[in-house]
């Protein structure tokens, strides 16, 4: 895409997540009756009616490409280019009121994310990136911290209940020894504190391409590096997360694959 079209989608993606945010703060405020997937995650009318609104805004924006929502699946073909859109992830502290909850909403050309924001509006902060252009919060650019030993380094865990059965355990927990401090933010929480500084380092073994897309733009235009946890390029079927700082992600990479 050119320049002038990815400006223009990046806008259309985030008038989209604050139209979204208009209906989670409307639903946050009343409260919401939760219903249950086939996959036995929650789902209510705020994520539903979210993700209508951001369609809606994204289709009249770039009609050309083609949509994927967690709620209403894929609109159009993959390949070209792909929305990626989770309208309310993080719909289970959602329903219990915490605010760790965001919409996410990323744009694919192929194989490659050209931009992605970051919205969390009862939390009170909006992230956004293109390639390229670097990576922002609240209209001010954000970096990544420039830590480079394991010992001074912050580690944020997200969900890692597959990684509890893996070879990469053991290593994960010297990993933690050897940090200096151990957090669990979770959802786009510690990816924001990545992108600014606050963390070093952000695993998860449980996600889905549509939780992570757009924060995997945004920490890489903060100078971040953002891969699954064997070190691959993002894809549609990604189900893990490894990001950094360059230098303790490349460390963490090489005691998680020393133990495969």
């Amino acid at each position: 895409m050119t320049p002038d079209i990815t400006a223009s989608a990046l806008a259309a993606a985030r008038e989209a997540a604050a139209a979204a945010a208009d209906v989670i703060r409307h639903y946050w405020r009343r409260g919401v009756e939760v219903e249950v997937k086939a996959d036995a995650t929650p789902v209510t009318i705020a994520d539903r009616e979210a993700e209508r609104a951001i369609r809606q805004i994204l289709q009249a924006a770039l009609p050309q490409a083609s949509i994927y929502g967690e709620e209403f699946g894929l609109e159009g073909e993959r390949g070209g280019l792909l929305w990626l859109v989770d309208p309310l992830d993080g719909t289970k502290s959602f329903v219990r009121r915490t605010p760790f909850f965001s919409t996410q909403i990323a744009l694919m050309d192929g194989d490659d994310l050209l931009l992605g924001v970051s919205s969390a509006p009862i939390y009170g902060e909006t992230m956004w990136a293109s390639v390229g252009a670097g990576a922002w919060l609240e209209g001010e650019r954000v970096r990544v911290a420039e830590t480079c030993e394991l010992l001074d380094a912050s580690i944020s865990l997200g969900n890692i209940k597959t990684l509890t059965g893996d070879s990469r355990w053991d290593a994960l927990g010297a990993l933690i020894r050897e940090s200096n401090r151990i957090r669990g933010y979770g959802d786009f929480c510690h990816y924001h504190l990545l992108a600014q500084g606050g963390l070093d380092l952000v695993i998860e073994s449980d996600v889905n391409i549509l939780d992570v897309a757009a924060l995997a733009v945004i920490v890489r235009e903060a100078g971040g590096a953002f891969t699954d946890m064997d070190g691959g390029v993002l894809t549609l079927d990604t189900r893990s997360v490894l990001a950094g700082t360059p230098a303790i992600h490349r460390q963490a990479l090489g005691r998680l694959a020393a133990t495969r």
